[in-house]
């Protein structure tokens, strides 16, 4: 994911302000300061969630100026620079966001856009931003009321601090807005089963979500990978929430994390047969020294082969089975490039990766295998870069190696002997 803060934002209220409009337009509406609705919150969330505040919330006011720099102080602090900035670079060679894209000025702005109000679990502060609409205020306090309570379980600067591991940090998001989301609409509805209370039911909601994110013009101009990422925790960690809560009631998620996008994606991975995913250690490089190294997860996965291939169900398919994945930005004698290594749950599904990370090639660049391409090692060369995807196997599981360097940059820079792969 490209944006990890959880102290930053909730940009889920005004997604759910028409839908809130709609089943709780028989309800008085709470008056007087916001002290007032927290009060009225506070016990119904401590009900829904199963766990009672051991402090009162606290809840302060933010002008539009102070938002922004609490923004900016999130993208300047070193480590968010290292991230953003390796990020960035990432996406560019995968080709999942523009080369002009300054990310850090976009994201900057982006998360302006949306804000309404924010829980900083630093300061343990709710903090609302002035002038927003009062409607939509009422719906970010239930929200973001729902992570104060988490923060005082679960710590969530320690959560935040997770460092490259971004698919793990997206599956903890998930838990986090997932929650809030399903217990902010629950309540909203009178604590009733939302499925089935709901006219549109969970589909509606996933609508909502998508329209109302949409109609705001910085994000509507965002990448893909940027949408997605960004309404995943909060769509994708509902659904996921929800199966929890039906799975196993009177239960704590915090207790038992999930810790990847695949568990989010695909329940059966998390409550049947516990999938936890490879972890990844590249290990000495060859023809190329690394400026940074994390992870996409299935999700990244996915749109990765979205954005080349244009086609949902052949993206799906061939991120299904995906069990582990790290990729390094590189620098080669010829410039930058980026060595990726994905990890898969069988040969076939491997295969299908290989087989659609290929497509994606040969669509982006317009270009096909050089000479005849072997079935488990296909090079491709451009006017400006050269390419190479390759299938192997690593301790007795099936990888694909996927590097994109300048042309004439030697492609062999991920040694499978120095690759090391711990469950």
């Amino acid at each position: 994911m490209i944006v990890h803060s959880r102290k930053r934002l909730s940009i889920i209220g005004g997604a759910l302000l028409t839908l809130v409009c709609a089943c709780d337009r028989q309800k008085p509406k709470p008056e007087g300061p916001y002290a007032a609705e927290v009060a009225q919150a506070v016990p119904m969330i401590e009900k829904a969630i199963g766990l009672k505040y051991k402090a009162p919330p606290k809840i302060e006011m933010r002008s539009k100026a102070q938002v922004r720099e609490f923004v900016l102080k999130q993208f300047t602090e070193p480590q968010a620079v290292r991230d953003i900035t390796g990020q960035e670079a990432a996406y560019k060679r995968l080709g999942m966001i523009p080369d002009t894209l300054n990310l850090q000025a976009f994201l900057t702005n982006l998360l302006e856009e949306q804000i309404v109000g924010y829980y900083d679990p630093g300061t343990k502060v709710l903090y609302v931003v002035e002038g927003a609409p009062k409607d939509v205020v009422g719906i970010t306090i239930t929200h973001e009321l729902v992570h104060a309570l988490q923060d005082q379980y679960i710590s969530m600067d320690s959560i935040q601090k997770v460092r490259d591991d971004n698919d793990r940090l997206s599956a903890a998001q998930s838990v986090l807005e997932g929650q809030a989301v399903y217990e902010q609409i629950s309540i909203m509805l009178g604590g009733s089963n939302i499925a089935i209370n709901l006219p549109g039911g969970w589909d509606r909601i996933r609508e909502l979500i998508r329209e109302t994110q949409a109609s705001m013009p910085i994000f509507a101009a965002a990448p893909r990978v940027i949408q997605e990422t960004l309404i995943f925790p909060y769509l994708s960690g509902a659904e996921f929430y929800r199966n929890y809560k039906e799975r196993k009631p009177g239960t704590l998620i915090y207790k038992d994390m999930p810790t990847s996008t695949e568990q989010i994606i695909h329940p059966a991975a998390f409550f049947v047969n516990r999938d936890s995913p490879t972890k990844v250690a590249l290990g000495a490089l060859s023809n190329a020294t690394a400026s940074y190294d994390n992870d996409l997860g299935e999700f990244e996965t996915r749109l990765f082969l979205f954005e080349h291939v244009k086609d949902q169900n052949e993206a799906v398919r061939g991120a299904s089975g995906w069990d582990g994945d790290r990729y390094a930005v590189v620098t080669t004698p010829q410039g930058p490039g980026i060595a990726w290594l994905t990890v898969w749950d069988s040969p076939v599904e491997a295969g299908e990766f290989f087989h659609i990370a290929g497509q994606a090639i040969e669509k982006r660049f317009d270009a096909k295998p050089a000479g005849a391409a072997a079935n488990t090692d296909k090079s491709y060369t451009t006017s400006a870069r050269s390419l190479r995807l390759t299938a192997a196997e690593i301790q007795g599981r099936s990888v694909v190696i996927y590097v994109d360097v300048p042309r004439g940059a030697n492609t062999s820079i991920i040694q499978t002997s120095q690759v090391r792969l711990t469950q």
